[in-house]
C-alpha cells in the first residue's frame, strides 16, 4: 500500500496559514512559522496551496543527508530525523523537490511532517476551515485527476452540443 500525505486542494485554499499555526503550535506549543512541518505557498497571484512532506518513494531527502540522520519509517512511511545525528547542514532541503524541510533555527535540526502520529489525523487538516487539506496516496491523487479529467471533458462536449 503506498503512504498517504497531506495534499492541498488549491481550488479550496484561501491561503490563511492556519494549518501552520496549528501544526507549529502542536509540534513545538508555539505560534511560530518556521517551525511548521506544512508550508503555504503561492505559485501564483491568486493561487494558494499548502504544501508538506510528499513521502517520495526512494526519497532524495534521506540519500542527500550525509550524516544518515533521516531514515523511512517502516511503520508509517515517513521520514523520521534522528535529532542526535542532524547537523542543521541543509543538504536535504535543497534535495527535497517540494521544499517541505524546513531547519529550526533554535537547534539547528530539520523539521518535516510526521502525519501526527499521536492524533487521529494531522493537525493541519483538523483546523483547515476551507477543508482543503486531506490525506492520499499517489495513487489516489492520479484517480481524482483521472477523474476530473473525465469531468471537465464530458462538460466542455456538453456545452458545445
Amino acid at each position: 500500500m503506498q503512504p498517504r500525505y497531506v495534499v492541498c486542494d488549491p481550488k479550496a485554499c484561501s491561503g490563511c496559514q492556519i494549518c501552520e499555526f496549528a501544526c507549529a503550535a502542536a509540534k513545538v506549543g508555539a505560534f511560530c512559522l518556521e517551525l511548521s512541518r506544512i508550508r503555504t505557498t503561492r505559485p501564483e497571484p491568486a493561487v494558494s496551496m499548502s504544501i508538506a512532506c510528499r513521502l517520495c518513494q526512494n526519497a532524495p531527502c534521506v540519500a542527500a543527508c550525509p550524516r544518515q540522520a533521516l531514515s523511512v519509517s517502516q511503520e508509517r512511511g515517513t521520514i523520521v530525523v534522528d535529532k542526535t545525528k542532524c547537523t542543521g547542514c541543509g543538504w536535504c532541503i535543497e534535495a527535497c523537490d517540494f521544499g517541505a524541510i524546513a531547519l529550526d533555527p533554535s537547534t539547528k535540526c530539520i523539521v518535516i511532517c510526521d502525519l501526527c502520529p499521536d492524533r487521529e489525523q494531522p493537525r493541519c487538516i483538523e483546523v483547515c476551515p476551507k477543508q482543503a487539506l486531506s490525506l492520499a496516496s499517489a495513487e489516489e491523487l492520479a484517480q481524482r485527476a483521472r477523474t476530473r479529467v473525465v469531468k471537465d471533458t464530458l462538460a466542455s462536449e456538453e456545452k458545445t452540443r
